[in-house]
Order: C-alpha cells, then structure tokens, then sequence
C-alpha cells in the first residue's frame, strides 16, 4: 500500500524562488494494484516516484507505505521495501561486474550486512532466476554485465529490482529507452514479476497504449497534480483517444505531446 498526502515538492532555480514541482499531491494505492502514471513533460510524474523512494525531500505533506510513515527515512533504508528501475538501461547494474556479482548484491539489498561472497547454492539458485528471463543468461553468468544488449540489461535490472522481495516496485519509463521487440519483453517480465511477488507497482511512461495495456489504473498528471484517475470497467472501455480527450477536458486545453504518445 501507498499513501501519498498532500506532497509538495520543490527545487531551487536561483534568484531566491523556488520552482514548485508537486503541488499538495495526494494518490492512494493499495496493496497489490498496478498503477499507470501518464502526463505531459515536466508534469511531476519522475518527481512523484523519486518522492516515493526518498530521493528527493518533501516541503510538506507525507508518504506511507505499508503503514509506515517513512517521510523521513533516507533512500537507503527504503530501498529495503523498495524496488526501481530506471530508463537508463546502464543505471540499474554495475557494469565492471559480473552478473552473478550484480545479482548476488540485489539478493543482498536492504539486509544488515552486505556479502558479496557466492557460495555454490546461491550461485545455482540465481542462475535459476535468471533463467526465467529466458534470454540464456544463466550460462553467462561470470561474464561482466557490460557485454549484455540494452534489453537484456534492462530485463536484468527489473529481476535485481525483486529479488529482495520488496513490496513496491518503482518504474520510470522503464521500456522507453529499449526497441520494440525488447520493450515488448520487458513489459510482459513486468506483469510476470508483479503477479508472482504480490507488489504494489506505480509506472510512469509517455506511451498511452502501454499505460492501457499493463495496468488497472491510470492515473494522469499535469503540472504537479492529479488531473484524471480511471480504473475498473471505465478504464477497461478507454483507448488512447479517450485518454488524450480526458486531458482535453481536465485541463481544457489540448494534450502537448500526442503526436508522442498516439503511436
């Protein structure tokens, strides 16, 4: 479960103001929902997951997950519970190491001591992870991550993400960055992981089909609020077009990006 309440967030841009990104945002999300995130460029969507993580501090407002209050923790102590994946393909692994190495420190996250020692049945029970991506990682496991493809890098980075057993998984663009075949792969792994661990998952994309396809709520930003939440039977009659009309008549104004997003 997630509670955000009235979160509010801001940057300084010099001259003594402040650029407001999230403006008294408030989202419930409970326990095992997927969630779409969609809306205009600079809307607050990456704000909102980095809020969420402890990346960046609120002004006001708080955030609960699980029934903790964790407004104040530091990123590291929510990375116990938490789960993320970044645009970047590089940015969730380390790419001078192995992905035995990189897979042993993910299994390893948010626990009191950190060991990189793999004894040979943690090696064998990685390798059977990594097997259900279906990509024959597991016969490459001593190889150094940097010699995988974008996508199987990315697919790498999504089972890191879980293997702690968070209970919430953050995405953000996470199959932008990838070609179509491997956004394809990435995208149903990601409904795999998600049913398999029971998570609560918030997904931020610009592609208003995926938003569609791989969520039971979507929930619309534009300039740091909530403009548009649909979900159950209403969501399941939307197509893209609905989506871009919706913003049409939350905001009354025409969607900046749907050359980008009707695609």
């Amino acid at each position: 479960m997630i509670r955000v309440e009235s979160a509010t967030v801001a940057f300084a841009q010099g001259g003594g103001e402040d650029r407001v990104v999230l403006k008294g945002l408030s989202l419930e999300v409970p326990r095992g929902q997927t969630v779409s995130i969609i809306g205009s460029n600079g809307a607050g969507k990456s704000t909102l997951l980095n809020a969420i993580a402890g990346t960046v501090p609120l002004v006001s407002g708080s955030i609960v997950v699980d029934g903790r209050d964790c407004t104040r923790d530091p990123e590291w102590a929510r990375a116990a519970y938490l789960g993320r994946v970044r645009q970047n393909p590089l940015a969730g692994t380390a790419g001078d190491m192995t992905i035995l190495d990189n897979l042993a420190l993910a299994s390893r996250k948010g626990r009191r001591r950190l060991r990189l020692a793999v004894t040979p049945s943690i090696a064998r029970d990685l390798a059977g992870r990594v097997a259900e991506l279906g990509m024959g990682l597991e016969n490459r496991l001593r190889e150094n991550v940097s010699k995988l493809s974008g996508g199987q890098r990315q697919a790498l980075t999504l089972l890191m993400a879980v293997l702690s057993r968070p209970s919430v998984l953050l995405l953000d663009e996470h199959t932008a960055a990838l070609d179509p075949a491997n956004a394809d792969l990435v995208s149903a792994l990601t409904k795999r992981f998600i049913a398999e661990y029971g998570l609560t998952a918030l997904i931020v994309t610009h592609d208003m089909k995926r938003a569609l396809d791989q969520a039971g709520r979507v929930v619309m930003m534009h300039e740091g609020r909530i403009v548009a939440d649909v979900e159950g039977a209403e969501k399941e009659r939307m197509g893209v077009p609905d989506l871009v009309d919706l913003f049409r008549q939350a905001r009354g104004s025409d969607y900046a990006e749907d050359r980008d997003l009707l695609r």
